[in-house]
């Protein structure tokens, strides 16, 4: 299975992913941090992918959604944003919503 497809796969089995530098007990960067945090914040259920552990998932997610950086959300299969649009959505109150039809 190519790259793209295992991206495509994971996202569309799991309600709410995050594709992130670590894990939610270690982020390897503040940006995969804030998100975890968010999230947690939320109350969300996620499935993380730490991009670390494999560099064909690392360069793939970014072509996936065409957006260069990590963590990147995924909620029922759509691309949501990084750290910074999770930080507005959250503070707006957006994210709280979206997760919550999630």
């Amino acid at each position: 299975m190519d790259v793209q497809a295992k991206i495509k796969e994971t996202v569309s089995a799991n309600r709410v992913v995050l594709f992130m530098k670590g894990s939610p007990k270690f982020p390897q960067c503040k940006f995969s941090n804030v998100a975890t945090q968010i999230l947690d914040a939320c109350g969300a259920k996620f499935v993380a992918i730490d991009v670390l552990q494999d560099m064909d998932i690392r360069e793939g997610i970014k072509q996936y959604a065409n957006w260069p950086t990590i963590p990147q959300l995924y909620v029922d299969g759509e691309f949501i944003g990084g750290a910074d649009i999770m930080r507005s959505m959250y503070q707006s109150g957006e994210l709280q919503t979206l997760l919550a039809k999630a």
